[in-house]
């Protein structure tokens, strides 16, 4: 529950490697690897009562958890978006930490779950309690923090940065979603654009197989990685309203990371620095990149950063 209460935005990531994404049909919502857009982002509201959160989507409606069956005869239910006259429990999620992971209880004891299979279940998220072995992972998510609260602890401490980095997860550039046609992304509106992205590498994930079942696997090499950045000052604060930039990066090093920054920014004396998780603190990136093409966010910062 802790990472809630100092998150304002977030993103969930379920066991397939696909982040939740409001749809833009106001009603549904459903799995994509692709989660640079602000459909992915959720805002965190902390209900009164201890230890539960409501989750805001990009479109100013809550993740709810339905009365409605997925399927006739399923055992699932709906999970939707839905702005009730009067705020209830439909809206309310109870997170349990799970190592680094979370599971989402509704207040009736179901949990958020990420399925897989063939379509119609694939890419979609209902709420139930799984049975079977071969879901129990389902209803595991990794919470990607995008925005911390302004109102921060003074004295938090220190994680070094060899047990948390952060950087993105993959995203594909070819999207896995089963819907037909593919909603256009929504656009970015300037009051988001002053978030700060990052997240806690996982280097393993489940990813199902043909028959619906998961299969531990290595993350996917690919060609490349997405570089997210923003620019900041001696301090490594960012301009407020800054809008955070990206390119493609086929390098393998540090080094040759900051030579392509250098070229992105136009600026010549930098460092590279990576964003801590816990208390939101930046330290420059000396180590090697993370392996297998991960996406990165990092904080371009002059060479006299006073944290160097």
């Amino acid at each position: 529950m802790e990472i809630f209460q100092r998150a304002k935005v977030v993103r969930l990531r379920s066991n397939h490697d696909k982040y939740l994404l409001a749809d833009d049909d106001l009603e549904g919502v459903y799995q994509d690897r692709l989660g640079c857009y602000n459909n992915a982002k959720w805002t965190v509201e902390i209900v009164d009562q201890a230890n539960l959160i409501r989750l805001k989507s990009f479109y100013g409606k809550y993740l709810t958890a339905s009365n409605m069956p997925f399927l006739l005869g399923a055992k699932g239910k709906k999970v939707v978006q839905s702005l009730p006259s009067r705020l209830n429990s439909s809206l309310e999620w109870e997170p349990i930490r799970e190592g680094e992971q979370v599971r989402l209880r509704t207040r009736y004891g179901q949990y958020l779950r990420a399925n897989g299979g063939l379509p119609p279940w694939r890419n979609s998220v209902t709420h139930d309690i799984p049975h079977r072995t071969k879901s129990a992972n389902w209803i595991l998510w990794d919470v990607d923090l995008v925005q911390l609260r302004p109102e921060l602890p003074k004295q938090i401490q220190e994680a070094t940065p060899s047990v948390v980095q952060e950087v993105a997860r993959p995203i594909d550039s070819a999207s896995e979603r089963s819907r037909s046609p593919s909603p256009s992304p929504p656009l970015s509106p300037t009051s988001s654009d002053n978030d700060n992205p990052f997240a806690i590498i996982h280097l393993r994930s489940s990813i199902p197989n043909e028959s619906g079942n998961l299969e531990e696997s290595e993350s996917p090499m690919k060609e490349g990685r997405m570089i997210f950045y923003n620019v900041g000052d001696e301090n490594g604060d960012i301009h407020e309203g800054s809008e955070e930039k990206f390119f493609t990066f086929k390098g393998s090093s540090v080094d040759d990371l900051k030579e392509k920054l250098k070229e992105e920014t136009g600026l010549d004396d930098i460092v590279v620095c990576s964003r801590n998780p816990l208390n939101a603190k930046i330290y420059p990136l000396r180590l090697q990149l993370p392996p297998n093409n991960i996406d990165m966010h990092v904080v371009v910062v002059p060479s006299s950063f006073a944290g160097n």
